[in-house]
C-alpha cells in the first residue's frame, strides 16, 4: 500500500468502555497509518445510555493510550461523515468479530460513503482471543460482580469496579 504524506485514520466508536479488542484494532491500524483518531461519539447510534459519561470514556482512552504520540484521543457529535471533513479524514476503520457484526458495518459505511462519496471504510478483525469481546458484554460481567481484568487495561478496571460497586450503573 503506497501512501502519500502523513496519513490519519478515524476510529469512531462509544468505546464503553474501552476494551482490550479497541485497544487492539487502534494500535494495528499504525500498520496502514501515520495517525489514528480515537473519537468518542456522544450519542450511540443503539440510542441507549451509556454506562459512563462522554467525559469518563475519553478519559479513559487517554488514559490507556497515555504516551502513544500517534494515537489522538478525541469527542464528537453529529455525523461522522462531518467530523471526517471537519478533521481532514480520508478514512474509517471499524473492527469485524463476527458475520453479525459486518451486516450492520457494511450497512453504516455504505450510508456514509452515500454523504460522503470519498471516505474509505478499513474493517479489521480482532486478535483472535479477542475475538468474541464486547464492550457490552464487559459492562455485563462487570455489573454482576465477575471479573474482566482479562478484558481491559488496568485504569479502565478500576473504573468498573468503582463505577459497579457504588451501584450507580445499570
Amino acid at each position: 500500500m503506497r501512501r502519500r504524506g502523513k496519513s490519519a485514520v478515524l476510529y469512531p466508536g462509544s468505546f464503553d468502555p474501552v476494551t482490550l479488542g479497541h485497544e487492539d484494532i487502534a494500535r494495528r491500524t499504525l500498520k496502514v497509518a501515520d495517525r489514528v483518531i480515537v473519537a468518542v461519539a456522544e450519542s450511540s447510534s443503539g440510542g441507549r445510555a451509556p454506562a459512563f459519561p462522554l467525559g469518563d470514556r475519553l478519559e479513559m482512552l487517554r488514559e490507556v493510550f497515555a504516551g502513544e504520540a500517534a494515537i489522538e484521543c478525541v469527542s464528537f457529535g453529529g455525523l461522522l461523515v462531518d467530523f471526517a471533513r471537519a478533521r481532514d479524514v480520508r478514512a474509517v476503520v471499524r473492527g469485524l468479530r463476527a458475520v453479525s457484526d459486518f451486516e450492520y458495518e457494511f450497512q453504516m459505511a455504505q450510508m456514509n460513503r452515500e454523504l460522503h462519496p470519498d471516505l474509505e471504510f478499513i474493517f479489521l478483525t480482532p486478535d483472535a482471543r479477542l475475538s468474541f469481546l464486547s464492550a457490552s458484554l464487559v459492562r455485563e460481567v462487570a455489573r454482576l460482580g465477575g471479573d474482566v481484568s482479562p478484558f481491559v487495561s488496568p485504569s479502565v478496571l478500576r473504573r468498573l469496579e468503582q463505577r459497579f460497586r457504588a451501584g450507580t450503573g445499570q
